[in-house]
């Protein structure tokens, strides 16, 4: 979806840009519908030649990766949609080259409405996200039902449900904003008045002492967007009241959608004319999205896949305080050596992991925060869906 929507997008209102390929893993005969299809490649050196900026829209933790270290080795930058490839592999690719996410889905909205309160004089507090709706342990049928009722896959369905997603979407923001988390799996609450919930979270990281990233659940006002809660000068006051922010100290700024594929134009346009990254998960990261089971399982129990998963869901994590965690992006495939209890988080012991690049990056970068000589594991192939890449 958000391949299509881009490049129906870019096609009609950036006369400035053309989209040179878009790659895919799939039989190039099976996408007929696609709206640029004499763009469709299988070769990642079509994809980079000629390309002045990739967009990484694939959702996939290992293709992606693979891709976006061959746009470095070419030069080129990367803007990317794809915050579940950020917490995972992101802090190294960033060390890199280039690499930003875009606007449109919440970690970019956020970073965007952060810059744009920073010129306006605010001081950040706390990154907020609002989540419609949160099932822990959906069932398989009710996600196959939503899928099919939302058009999009039954994947992405668990993983917004079950709040895997938000976790990760909050990871990104704290570690690309330095903002830190109250406790593992953030605090979630549930928000009749947002403001009200804000001056909350914002008495919260005061007492911390940090910015805070976390979520609400609302009820009776709309969910889908991002807000912050900031404070401002005390000269400003009376100014802020009359604006119609309240009496403070601590004032809310709502950004009440976020429209995915429509805004990953902005990002383009901005890096493509000499700005800077927006946001991505630092190379420094404090947090990271640890897997939590969602249910009993034996030991040799196959994970088919973690995010997006029936047998795990994702938590945020402080990476002092989980160091053996394993991230849930990593998750594929993947044996299980010994039997685990629900709620219980998953390390490096507890299971058997498929190699690949992503898994040797995030062994490398595990090495480095505990001081210890990393394991070498052997490049496995990677998996799934599609890039797209842009001539100016």
């Amino acid at each position: 979806m958000i391949a299509h929507c881009f490049i129906r997008l870019i096609k009609q209102h950036y006369q400035d840009m053309d989209i040179s390929h878009v790659l895919t893993r799939r039989p190039l005969n099976t996408l007929g519908d696609f709206p640029l299809p004499e763009c469709l490649t299988n070769s990642i050196d079509e994809l980079v030649a000629g390309a002045d900026l990739i967009v990484e829209c694939s959702g996939d933790v290992f293709h992606g990766t693979e891709v976006i270290e061959r746009a470095f080795e070419a030069g080129l930058p990367v803007v990317t949609i794809n915050a579940e490839l950020q917490v995972t592999t992101g802090s190294y690719l960033a060390g890199k080259g280039f690499i930003t996410e875009a606007e449109g889905d919440q970690p970019g909205s956020l970073a965007a409405l952060h810059e744009e309160a920073v010129m306006m004089g605010f001081k950040p507090l706390v990154y907020g996200n609002m989540k419609g709706y949160l099932n822990h342990d959906p069932s398989p049928e009710d996600m196959a039902y939503w899928a099919k009722r939302q058009g999009i896959s039954v994947d992405q369905t668990t993983s917004f449900t079950d709040g895997t997603k938000v976790q990760i979407e909050q990871v990104v923001v704290g570690n690309g904003l330095g903002a830190t988390i109250t406790r593992q799996g953030l605090e979630g609450l549930a928000s009749t008045n947002l403001n009200e919930t804000g001056n909350l979270l914002g008495l919260m990281a005061e007492r911390v002492g940090q910015p805070l990233v976390d979520y609400v659940i609302p009820a009776g006002y709309p969910a889908g967007g991002v807000f912050l809660v900031c404070q401002h000068d005390e000269n400003q006051q009376a100014a802020l009241e009359y604006f119609k922010l309240g009496p403070g100290p601590f004032y809310t700024l709502v950004r009440p959608f976020h429209l995915c594929s429509l805004e990953v134009g902005k990002t383009v346009r901005r890096v493509l004319y000499g700005g800077g990254v927006l946001l991505n998960n630092s190379t420094t990261p404090t947090l990271g999205v640890g897997a939590i089971a969602k249910r009993a399982m034996r030991a040799g129990e196959l994970i088919e896949r973690g995010i997006g998963g029936f047998q795990f869901r994702g938590e945020a994590v402080r990476l002092d305080d989980e160091p053996d965690h394993v991230p849930i992006g990593l998750l594929r495939k993947t044996a299980l050596k010994r039997a685990v209890e629900p709620g219980q988080l998953i390390t490096f012991d507890d299971v058997d992991i498929l190699p690949s690049r992503a898994l040797d990056i995030v062994m490398t970068q595990r090495a480095v925060r505990i001081g210890a000589s990393a394991p070498v594991q052997p490049q496995g192939a990677p998996d799934a869906l599609g890039m797209v890449a842009i001539g100016g």
